[in-house]
């Protein structure tokens, strides 16, 4: 495929990152020119709440194209940033397929989704939990039973084809998506669910980890840094490079909780992670070293 098919096609799968890069150039814009939030807000027509939702890209907010041209206006930005931004407002009206599926996507997760579609690569921590893109329906069942023993069978379902969905990922070029997942032994040795489900699990695992596309690697309990205890479980999301520097995502780190979660983009807390992913990558085993781990255990569950 052409580089722009590729463009084109990790932009039109959902509106959150076209939002996200109208949403961060504007108030880019806005805090180079000098001009107060308050003017802006007023010459919209909105409250300081939704400029403020605009600014971040949150999902929902109406970006309207009248308001992006006052905004340049007013800001004073040049010709080819404001059409770039007019471009992009066509993107935010294409709904992701997670969509279809609407309250088993809670609000914050809706927003990983999109980050998630259009990454062309992830870097992962699980500590004790095992990564959604390799999680077996019999896992994450055993999961989504224990955060939320009320669900409603039906609800549970759905957040399993939601799963299944995202790990078609899995199956593109390398040269489109990659991931890296540390995975720390514990998270290994965690019963979640029989045994027979953990064993299911585990060569599930040592088999997605011959994908050209997956690099998976162990860290051994007992390594001599307790940095992945520290660190805790993080996503470091990078997006393609464009030819036009303003349509590039720049990296960002997902932290999630359990009623929520957190989206890092600054600079210094990007380097925190990076330096920690290095790190890792000298105390992991990786490649058939990290298979041969992970298959011995699921022979411990047989």
């Amino acid at each position: 495929m052409h580089e722009t098919g590729r463009e084109a096609k990790r932009m039109a799968v959902g509106s959150i990152v076209p939002r996200r890069l109208i949403g961060r150039t504007l108030k880019q814009l806005r805090e180079q020119s000098g001009v107060p939030a308050v003017k802006a807000y007023r010459l919209i027509d909105v409250s300081p709440q939704t400029l403020w939702r605009l600014e971040t890209g949150q999902p929902g907010t109406k970006i309207r194209e009248v308001d992006v041209h006052a905004l340049c206006r007013l800001y004073g930005a040049d010709e080819d940033t404001t059409a770039a931004l007019i471009g992009l407002i066509a993107e935010t009206k294409s709904p992701g397929w997670w969509h279809d599926y609407g309250s088993a996507v809670p609000s914050y997760f809706d927003l990983y989704l999109g980050m998630e579609e259009s990454a062309r690569k992830l870097t992962t921590l699980h500590l004790n939990l095992l990564p959604g893109l390799l999680q077996t329906p019999s896992y994450r069942r055993a999961v989504i039973w224990a955060a939320y023993p009320g669900m409603p069978t039906a609800e549970v379902e759905q957040r399993i084809e939601i799963s299944a969905k995202r790990q078609q990922r899995l199956q593109e070029p390398p040269a489109d998506f990659s991931v890296v997942m540390y995975i720390c032994e514990s998270a290994l040795r965690w019963s979640v669910g029989s045994p027979a489900v953990m064993a299911e699990q585990l060569r599930h695992i040592a088999s997605v980890s011959k994908l050209p596309t997956v690099s998976i690697r162990v860290v051994p309990l007992g390594v001599a840094t307790p940095l992945p205890l520290i660190v805790g479980t993080f996503t470091l999301m990078e997006f393609p490079a464009y030819a036009d520097s303003r349509l590039t995502e720049p990296p960002l780190v997902y932290v999630e909780g359990f009623t929520g979660a957190l989206y890092l983009d600054k600079p210094g807390e990007l380097d925190l992670y990076k330096a920690a992913v290095r790190t890792l990558r000298t105390v992991a085993k990786s490649g058939q070293d990290a298979r041969e781990l992970v298959l011995n255990i699921a022979k411990e569950y047989e």
